[in-house]
């Protein structure tokens, strides 16, 4: 049988005998790692699963019940007593601090409430520090917007009369629950806000303040505003009515400059005389010219305006000041318009008074930038809010005479 002659090792075809498993594994893995192995999670039972989700339930429950309560007291009032609070807000306060000073002041039901109502609601950070005015009564929400100063809080219509001192204007505004009396009383007495403002202050010793420059008209404001802004706003319209009025009698205003050295605060001060001793329009330029000629006539010796409300001012600005103020009703006597320690007082005072003593408005200032004619020196009131005037004192003391014979309480002679 012929043998077949061996290949040559060039042409040899060799065959692969088969690798072994182990050998194959090694050979795979020194090319790519091999994956790790699968983590078998254990499997809740059916009844694990069910607690599970029972918990997570009562848990989703839980959070939307308090949160129900926290929400739903947002909407409970406090109890109202009729009071207004008037607080300096301090920086600073976090949730439970806030809600401790609310409750000490009795604007909250429940302090504990509270702190959780204003966490849950946003913290406190976004309330505005200094002085707010907070009535008892109100809710939660109210309260938050409120400390926040927040656009949501409702606005009201405050209307100052003219012949208003700022005693008066703090009075509305508390009472309206724009602003705290004391609050606004010391932001208009403020010598840093004064100095912003351009109000003149100077000559006389004692209190200063933005009287005669807060000017009467009709204003919208939210509740709780800040006092300042509301000085800040008062002063703006004065500012522009003055603005117009000097304009327009600028002979006038020079003419009072020249013969008596008067500027705007001088004016104004002469004004607010005018505004409180007039009840009638068509007598305002005829009151300012009686006062005007006292002070230029030289023979009117001394020059003092002898008039009732610029002695009574010193009873609302300076009580502890003037003794004849103890005890002060509204009524003026003749002991308040004596007393030598009231500096407001023309009876014992030369010229005018240190100050506006009260806020003129603007047929006031016109009167005594253009006042009457005439060479009166006196007047007295003779009813139905009228007066008698007079150029000779023997004129004025026979209207006096039978003012009394007429009237069984007499006012006073100016």
């Amino acid at each position: 049988m012929p043998t077949r002659a061996p290949s040559s090792p060039g042409r040899r075809r060799r065959r692969a005998s088969p690798q072994a498993p182990s050998e194959a594994g090694a050979r795979s893995s020194s090319s790519a790692p091999s994956p790790s192995p699968r983590k078998v999670r254990p499997r809740l039972s059916r009844r694990a699963r069910s607690a599970l989700f029972a918990l997570a339930g009562a848990v989703g429950a839980v959070g939307l019940s308090v949160l129900a309560l926290v929400l739903g007291y947002g909407h409970l009032h406090a109890p109202d007593a009729g009071t207004m609070v008037e607080i300096d807000w301090p920086a600073g306060l976090d949730s439970d601090q806030a809600a401790a000073l609310l409750a000490r002041h009795g604007l909250v039901r429940s302090e504990g409430a509270m702190a959780m109502f204003l966490r849950t609601t946003g913290g406190t950070s976004a309330f505005v520090s200094g002085p707010h005015l907070l009535p008892q009564g109100l809710d939660p929400w109210d309260l938050r917007h409120l400390l926040e100063r927040s656009p949501k809080r409702p606005t009201t219509r405050v209307t100052i009369p003219e012949g208003f001192h700022r005693f008066d204007i703090a009075t509305r505004l508390e009472k309206l629950r724009v602003a705290g009396k004391n609050a606004f009383l010391r932001a208009s007495a403020d010598p840093l806000l004064l100095d912003e403002l351009g109000i003149e202050r100077k000559g006389a010793l004692g209190i200063e303040s933005a009287e005669g420059y807060l000017f009467p008209a009709t204003y919208d404001f939210p509740l709780d505003t800040d006092p300042r802004e509301i000085v800040r706003r008062l002063v703006t319209e004065a500012d522009r009515r003055w603005a117009a009025l000097a304009t327009q009698h600028a002979a006038g205003f020079a003419s009072l400059r020249n013969t008596l050295g008067y500027g705007r605060r001088e004016v104004l001060t002469l004004a607010s005389i005018v505004e409180k001793e007039a009840a009638q329009p068509d007598e305002r330029p005829l009151i300012a010219s009686v006062f005007l000629n006292r002070l230029l006539d030289p023979t009117f010796k001394p020059k003092r305006l002898q008039s009732d409300p610029t002695a009574a001012y010193a009873c609302f600005s300076e009580p502890d000041v003037v003794p004849a103020c103890a005890g002060f009703t509204g009524k003026i006597t003749p002991a308040i318009n004596r007393d030598s320690k009231n500096r407001y007082s023309t009876y014992v005072n030369d010229g005018l008074p240190p100050g506006p003593i009260a806020n003129p408005g603007a047929p006031s200032i016109e009167a005594v930038l253009a006042p009457a004619a005439t060479k009166y020196l006196y007047f007295v009131a003779k009813g139905g809010g009228r007066h008698t005037f007079s150029e000779a004192l023997d004129q004025h003391n026979e209207a006096v005479r039978k003012l009394r014979a007429t009237t069984t309480s007499a006012e006073r002679p100016e």
